[in-house]
C-alpha cells in the first residue's frame, strides 16, 4: 500500500465513494467489479492507489467492509455500518445513506469553517490597517507637530511610542502573527486543536447555541442512517454516541439507551433527556406510532441543518458590521487624536 493510501478521506471524498458505489451496487455490480469501473472510468479524484488495495483485497475472498477496513482511510463508522449492510443484504441502501451522510457532515463543517475563518480574517485586517497607521502615518505627524515647535497630545505620543517600538523590533512583530497564524490552522484543522477552541467557544453564547445545533443535527443524520439499515434504536443510539463531538450530547444520548433499557420508548427518552426540543419529540413521536422513523428523523436533520446554517449566517451578518464599526471607531480615534490639535494649531497661526 502507498503512503497516499494512508490519507484519510475527506468527507466529501467518502460521499462520492459511497454514492459511485451504492449505484453501481443498485446496477447489480458486485463491488469488486464496481471497484474495476471506477479504476477504469471515475478517475475518483486521484485516489487510485486505494482503488487498487481495496480490490486486491475483494480478490483475495474478504468482504467488502473488511477491504475498505485495511486500506485504513475510512472512518470506523463507516465500516460498521458496511459491515451492517451487507450482513442484512442492503449494501446499497447503506452506502446511499452513507453518501447523504457525509454529504451532509461535509456542508456541515464548510459552514463552521466559514463562521471561525471569517471573524479571524476580519480582526487579521483590523490589525494590520491600525499597525499601519501606528508606526507609518503618525510619524509623519510627529514631525509636522516638532516642525511647528508644539508637541502631540498623550494620547497621540503613546501611539507614536508604540509604533517606535513596533518598527525597531518588527521582526519580533512578525513572528507573532506567525504565531497567531498557527494557532488558526491548529484550531481549524488539528483535532486537538478543534477541541480546544470548542470548549474556548462554549462560553460565548452565539457560538454556543451553534455547536448545539451542529450536534443535534449530526445526531439527527447518525439516526437516519442506523434506522434505514435496519437496526433498533438501542443499537443505533451506541453508534451515533461515537459520531458526536459534543461530550454533553454524548451524555444525554447514553442516558437516553439507559432509559431505552430501563423500559421507556424512543419518543419519551428524547424527551426526558433533552436530546431535541419539545416539537422535534413529537415528530418522533408519529413517526414511532406510524412506523416511519426514518422518515421523521431524516426530516429533523434537514430542518435542524437548515436552522443551523440560518444561525451561522446571521452570526456572521451581525459580526461583519460590527467589526466593521469597530475598525472605524479606532482608525477615527487615532486620527483625530492628531488632526483636531493640529487643525487647532493652524488656526492659531492663521
Amino acid at each position: 500500500m502507498t503512503g497516499k493510501a494512508h490519507k484519510k478521506l475527506t468527507n466529501y471524498e467518502i460521499s462520492v465513494f459511497c454514492r459511485q458505489m451504492a449505484v453501481l451496487i443498485k446496477a447489480g455490480i458486485t463491488p469488486a467489479e464496481g471497484i474495476d469501473i471506477m479504476l477504469q472510468d471515475f478517475q475518483f479524484e486521484g485516489d487510485e492507489d486505494m482503488l487498487k488495495t481495496i480490490r486486491q483485497i475483494l480478490g483475495s475472498g474478504e468482504q467488502f467492509h473488511i477491504a475498505l477496513q485495511m486500506t485504513g482511510v475510512f472512518p470506523v463508522y463507516v465500516i460498521n455500518m458496511l459491515a451492517i449492510g451487507e450482513e442484512s443484504g442492503n449494501l446499497d441502501l447503506v452506502m446511499d445513506s452513507l453518501a447523504d451522510y457525509y454529504e451532509q457532515e461535509a456542508t456541515i463543517r464548510q459552514n463552521i469553517n466559514s463562521a471561525i475563518s471569517y471573524p479571524i480574517i476580519m480582526i487579521g485586517m483590523m490589525l494590520v490597517v491600525i499597525i499601519v497607521l501606528i508606526t507609518k502615518v503618525l510619524p509623519i505627524f510627529g514631525q509636522v507637530f516638532a516642525q511647528l515647535g508644539t508637541e502631540m497630545n498623550s494620547f497621540s505620543s503613546s501611539l507614536l511610542t508604540l509604533g517606535t517600538v513596533l518598527n525597531r523590533y518588527s521582526f519580533i512583530f512578525i513572528l507573532l502573527l506567525i504565531l497567531l497564524l498557527a494557532i488558526a490552522i491548529f484550531c481549524s484543522q488539528v483535532p486537538k486543536g478543534k477541541k480546544m477552541f470548542r470548549s474556548f467557544a462554549m462560553h460565548i453564547p452565539p457560538l454556543r447555541k451553534i455547536y448545539e445545533e451542529v450536534a443535534t443535527a449530526r445526531f439527527a443524520n447518525g439516526m437516519v442512517l442506523t434506522l434505514s439499515s435496519g437496526m433498533d434504536t438501542y443499537e443505533g443510539l451506541r453508534l451515533v454516541q461515537n459520531l458526536v463531538e459534543s461530550p454533553e450530547l454524548s451524555e444525554k444520548i447514553a442516558s437516553c439507551r439507559n432509559l431505552i433499557a430501563d423500559g421507556d420508548n424512543f419518543p419519551d427518552a428524547l424527551h426526558k433527556t433533552g436530546i431535541l426540543n419539545t416539537f422535534y419529540s413529537r415528530m418522533v413521536l408519529i413517526g414511532f406510532q406510524s412506523g416511519s422513523m426514518d422518515t421523521i428523523m431524516k426530516q429533523i436533520a434537514r430542518r435542524q441543518a437548515e436552522e443551523t446554517q440560518r444561525k451561522m449566517y446571521s452570526f456572521i451578518a451581525i459580526l461583519e458590521p460590527t467589526l466593521v464599526i469597530v475598525l472605524s471607531l479606532i482608525v477615527g480615534v487615532i486620527l483625530l487624536s492628531v488632526i483636531l490639535p493640529l487643525m487647532g494649531i493652524m488656526s492659531s497661526i492663521g
